[in-house]
C-alpha cells in the first residue's frame, strides 16, 4: 500500500481524502482533537496509523470497521484518561498498540483490549494508571511485550491478581520491570513491581477465627468494666473531694 505522511503539518483535523491503497498514514505531531466516525471505512490496506503527539482524548466507535488489516497503531502522546470498554473490538488484526505518554491515562476498562487476540506488543507507559485489572490483559495470549514504568502503581490486595499473573509470564512477557514500581503503599513504595512475592500480601488473606472474636469481645468487655470502675473510683473521690472542702470552710466559720 501507499504511504501518506501528514505529520508535523499543524493540522487541526484530519485530511478529508486519502488515497484509497493507503497502506501506512502518519498524522503525528499535530493538533488533531477528534477524528470523524467512519473515517477508516474506505482504506481496507491500512497496516499502519501513526496519531501520537496529538490532543486526543477519545476515539469514535466504529472507527476501525473497515481497517481490518490495521497491524500497528500508535496513540501515545495523546489526551486519553480513560480506555473504554471496546475500544479497538474491530481491530483484530492489531499486532502492536502503543498508548504511553498520556499523562492523565488513570483506567483501562477491563474489556478495553478485547478481541484483539493476535496483539503482541502492548505500551502502557508514563500514564497515570494506579492498577490494572487483570481482566484487561488475560484476552491477549499472544502478548510477548508489555510496558509498564512511569506509572503510579498502588501495590495494594487489588493489585494481587495482576501481579501474580504478571510474575507468571515473564518468561513471555517482557515487563520492564527496572521502570514499573510501586509508587504506594509506603511500605513498598519504590519496589519493583515483579519484586513482590506471595509474602507482600500476606496482610490480604489474614482471618479472623472463632477464638479471635471471642478474645475481642473478652478484651472489649474487660475494658469496659475498667472504664466503669475507673469513672466510679474517679466519682467517689471527686465526691470526697467535694465533701472535705466543705467541711473545712464550715471550721473556718
Amino acid at each position: 500500500g501507499q504511504a501518506v505522511d501528514c505529520s508535523g503539518q499543524r493540522l487541526f483535523s484530519v485530511p478529508p481524502e486519502l488515497p484509497l491503497d493507503t497502506g501506512n498514514l502518519s498524522l503525528a505531531h499535530n493538533r488533531i482533537a477528534s477524528i470523524p466516525p467512519g473515517y477508516l471505512s474506505c482504506y481496507g490496506q491500512l497496516r499502519a496509523l501513526d496519531l501520537r503527539n496529538n490532543s486526543l482524548a477519545a476515539l469514535p466507535a466504529g472507527l476501525f470497521l473497515g481497517a481490518r488489516r490495521l497491524a500497528h497503531l500508535d496513540l501515545s502522546y495523546n489526551n486519553f484518561s480513560l480506555v473504554p470498554a471496546d475500544m479497538f473490538l474491530e481491530a483484530s488484526g492489531l499486532l502492536r498498540l502503543d498508548l504511553s505518554h498520556n499523562p492523565g491515562l488513570r483506567r483501562v476498562h477491563p474489556d478495553a483490549f478485547r478481541g484483539l487476540a493476535q496483539l503482541r506488543e502492548l505500551d502502557l507507559s508514563f500514564g497515570a494508571l494506579p492498577a490494572l485489572s487483570l481482566e484487561a490483559l488475560e484476552g491477549l495470549p499472544g502478548l510477548v511485550a508489555l510496558r509498564l514504568g512511569g506509572n503510579p502503581w498502588v501495590c495494594g490486595c487489588a493489585m494481587e491478581p495482576f501481579l501474580k499473573w504478571l510474575r507468571g509470564r515473564i518468561q513471555r512477557c517482557a515487563a520492564e520491570s527496572q521502570l514499573a514500581e510501586c509508587r504506594a503503599p509506603p511500605e513498598v513504595a519504590g519496589a519493583p513491581l515483579l519484586s513482590l512475592t506471595d509474602e507482600s500480601f500476606q496482610a490480604c488473606h489474614l482471618t479472623l477465627t472463632l477464638d479471635d472474636y471471642l478474645f475481642i469481645a473478652f478484651v472489649g468487655f474487660v475494658v469496659s468494666i475498667a472504664s466503669v470502675a475507673t469513672n466510679f473510683l474517679l466519682g467517689i473521690t471527686a465526691n470526697c473531694c467535694h465533701r472535705w472542702s466543705k467541711a473545712s470552710e464550715d471550721e473556718d466559720v
